[in-house]
C-alpha cells in the first residue's frame, strides 16, 4: 500500500460516550455526571465556533470578485 493510498483511507473515529449503568448511581453522582457532560458540550460547542470562524476567514479572503 502506498502512501497515497494510506492517506485516502478513512480515518478511525475515536470512542465517544460511553453510556454508564445510571441506575445504580446516586442522585449526587449523576448530577456530577451532568456536570461533566455540560462541561464536554461546551468544550465542543467552542471548537465549532472556532471551527466555523476560521473557516468564514477563509472565505472572505478567497472570494471572488463578482
Amino acid at each position: 500500500m502506498t502512501r497515497d493510498d494510506e492517506d485516502n483511507l478513512p480515518r478511525p473515529r475515536p470512542a465517544r460516550l460511553v453510556r454508564p449503568p445510571l441506575d445504580l448511581w446516586a442522585v449526587a453522582e449523576l448530577e456530577a455526571y451532568i456536570g461533566e457532560l455540560r462541561a464536554e458540550i461546551a468544550r465542543a460547542e467552542g471548537e465549532i465556533a472556532k471551527k466555523s470562524s476560521h473557516r468564514a476567514a477563509a472565505d472572505a479572503f478567497f472570494k471572488r470578485p463578482l
